[in-house]
């Protein structure tokens, strides 16, 4: 990220921008403004920070203000960075000096160089409480997968829309962000005669190999209205999944020749998770270069985002009891979550995992992609991790841990029983799956039954990778009262509808 430089960050403070360089203050001429059709996005709002990012089409100077009121007087900083072809143009600033609890105003403009600037990028946030206040937040994933982009016919990607309309404090997008892995075709031809019309971009119309087409998917999402409206109003708290780089990706992988491997000319998954992270890090409003961290959202929830594919051993029939192939945490994600977990003041702890605990997804006849190996008996594979943690947070008394993710393209409800588990060394807790927000739907997957999870609910696909345009596209939808500290999770689908409803009290 670029060093930005913050002027009157402080709340109130208001100074004006210094002296531009001099390459920002030729007379100004006729030149086209900075274009700024990738719209503006909050990320990481926390009581007194938070990531505005935007993006135009040249060097320029990206000024970012923010106020208490639409109107922008009384204004309560400003900050600028300059912006370049090293990020494709991106730039993102870091501000400090929030007040807690606090709706929000800002708005971005980019200056080029001959003075030019472009009409003003306006969106809002809001910063997390210092006070037991009602917290509400949604989460999904998986976009513009298995062949269903952005189709004008049905009003492109409303299941932004929906969570726009939420109006949640944030939006936790649990993964696969983009499909970097998944072309798409301009006619898709649907069982029942009709057609499925995809806008298609160069970028979307191959697999990503180069950094450029890596970020050409991330520029793919930002041409949806529905895509920019949301991120303009719901800050997000981002992570990623497989197909960010490729399906099913691990470090060390080197692809095939034949099936879909065969598509790719770079063959070393190394180079292309290294250029998919460059462009998910230039494309997402995520602070640092840490995919795994911790949201900290006032009294009531803490948010921890894991990163299950950044240290995780390769994809295998996932039975070892020792060795590379038993981590997906990897030992410092793995005790470092622990520690946050236990420190946590929150009264609620929310894992956001890019993959689910219990729920089986081969990669393949033998090897498995998640953690949940289908054998039963005690923990092996990279279940070793996971019964690891779930014993350490009962020795350590860590309350009130509750699950969520995506992945598998189906929305679910599931309790984790230890009376029903093959190990039951842990406190029960809720995990639960929501998405696609716009993909193919799938599922139900089988169950492994090492921590006992129980199917409370579902909801699944009658046949495999239904279109978004068949109705079972979905998110879910969380709101902590302020009272009584009560958790109510909404698991919906993109037309509003509550599918099913789970009240947890805390302990």
């Amino acid at each position: 990220m670029q060093a930005a430089a913050a002027v009157g960050g402080a709340a109130g403070a208001g100074a004006l921008l210094g002296p531009a360089p001099r390459a920002f203050a030729a007379p100004a001429q006729r030149f086209d403004r900075p274009a700024t059709s990738w719209g503006v996005q909050s990320g990481d709002v926390s009581a007194t920070s938070g990531i505005i990012w935007s993006k135009t089409d040249r060097p320029a100077r990206m000024l970012v203000e923010v106020a208490g009121t639409e109107d922008f007087r009384g204004r309560r900083g400003r900050w600028r960075v300059d912006v370049g072809p090293d990020t494709d143009f991106t730039g993102k600033v870091a501000l400090s000096g929030l007040p807690a609890g606090t709706e929000l105003f800002y708005r971005v403009r980019f200056v080029g160089e001959h003075g030019r600037a472009c009409e003003p990028l306006l969106g809002t946030l809001r910063t997390a409480p210092a006070d037991r206040r009602d917290v509400s937040f949604s989460w999904s994933g998986d976009v513009a997968g298995q062949g269903w982009g952005i189709n004008p016919d049905l009003g492109g990607m409303t299941g932004f829309e929906s969570v726009r309309l939420l109006d949640p404090d944030f939006f936790i997008h649990s993964g696969d962000s983009v499909y970097a892995d998944g072309p798409l075709e301009e006619r898709v031809e649907l069982p029942d005669g009709t057609v499925w019309r995809n806008v298609v971009t160069p970028a979307k119309s191959k697999v990503a190999e180069t950094l450029d087409e890596y970020r050409g998917q991330y520029r793919y999402n930002l041409i949806d209205d529905n895509v920019r409206r949301f991120a303009a109003q719901v800050p997000q708290f981002v992570q990623w999944d497989d197909h960010e780089v490729t399906n099913n990706w691990y470090p060390g992988e080197v692809l095939g020749t034949t099936g879909p491997d065969a598509r790719y000319t770079v063959k070393d998954v190394d180079t292309l998770a290294a250029r998919a992270r460059q462009a998910f890090g230039e494309y997402m409003p995520l602070s640092g270069s840490r995919i795994d961290r911790v949201l900290p959202y006032g009294p009531l929830v803490d948010v921890f985002a894991l990163d299950l594919r950044s240290f995780r051993g390769p994809n295998t029939a996932n039975l070892a009891t020792e060795g590379p192939e038993t981590r997906i945490f990897g030992t410092d994600q793995l005790t470092r979550l622990a520690d946050q977990l236990a420190a946590s003041c929150a009264l609620w702890k929310v894992v956001a995992s890019d993959m689910p605990l219990g729920v089986v997804v081969p990669d393949g006849e033998v090897a498995q992609e998640a953690i949940a190996n289908h054998a039963p008996g005690a923990p092996a594979g990279r279940e070793l991790e996971v019964a690891w943690l779930l014993s350490e947070l009962k020795r350590r008394g860590v309350r009130n841990v509750v699950w969520l993710t995506a992945d598998v393209h189906y929305t679910a409800a599931h309790f984790y029983d230890p009376e029903k588990a093959s190990f039951s060394d842990f406190d029960p807790f809720w995990e639960f799956v929501s998405g696609p927000l716009h993909a193919g739907t799938f599922g139900p997957n089988d169950l492994d039954g090492t921590f006992g999870p129980q199917v409370v609910w579902s909801r699944a696909a009658d046949s495999p990778n239904q279109p978004p345009s068949a109705g079972l596209q979905f998110l879910g939808h969380v709101r902590i009262d302020g009272h009584s500290g009560v958790m109510t999770v909404q698991l919906r689908d993109v037309a509003g509808a509550v599918l099913h409803s789970t009240d947890l009290t805390p302990a």
